[in-house]
C-alpha cells in the first residue's frame, strides 16, 4: 500500500527557511516522478518542484533559486528545502507520487494518484 507522510511545515517570518520531508512507503520513490505541490484558495494546487527518476529537477518560476527538491538521506524520502521565504509561499504543501512515469514528469496534479496529507507553511511579513 502506497503511503506518503509529510513533515516539517511551520510558521516563519519572511526571509526564513524550512525543510519539508516526505516519507514514502509501499513503493520505491526514486523510480518514479515525485513532486511537491502547493495548495492555496487563490491558485488551487500547483506543482512547485518535481524530481524525475534520472535526477532531473523542475521548478515553477516563482520558486526557482529559492527551493530545492532532492532525495533525502533517509531511505525512500523526498525533501524540499525552502529558503528566502516570502508571504506568497504560504500554503499547504503536499507530496505526490506519479507511480507510472519516471523520466517525463507531468506538471498537472491529475497525473499523480498518490498524495500525502500535507503540511502547512505560513510565512508572515
Amino acid at each position: 500500500q502506497v503511503q506518503l507522510v509529510e513533515s516539517g511545515g511551520g510558521s516563519v517570518q519572511a526571509g526564513g527557511s524550512l525543510r519539508l520531508s516526505c516519507a514514502a512507503s509501499g513503493f520505491t520513490a526514486s523510480r518514479y516522478c515525485m513532486g511537491w505541490f502547493r495548495q492555496t484558495p487563490e491558485k488551487g494546487r500547483e506543482r512547485v518542484a518535481g524530481l524525475s527518476s534520472d535526477g532531473t529537477t523542475t521548478y515553477t518560476a516563482s520558486v526557482k533559486g529559492r527551493f530545492t527538491i532532492s532525495q533525502g538521506n533517509a531511505k525512500n524520502t523526498l525533501v524540499l528545502q525552502l529558503t528566502s521565504l516570502k508571504p506568497e509561499d504560504t500554503g499547504m504543501y503536499l507530496c505526490a507520487a506519479d507511480g507510472s512515469h519516471g523520466t517525463y514528469c507531468y506538471r498537472e496534479w491529475s497525473f499523480y494518484p498518490y498524495w500525502g496529507q500535507g503540511t502547512q507553511v505560513t510565512v508572515s511579513s
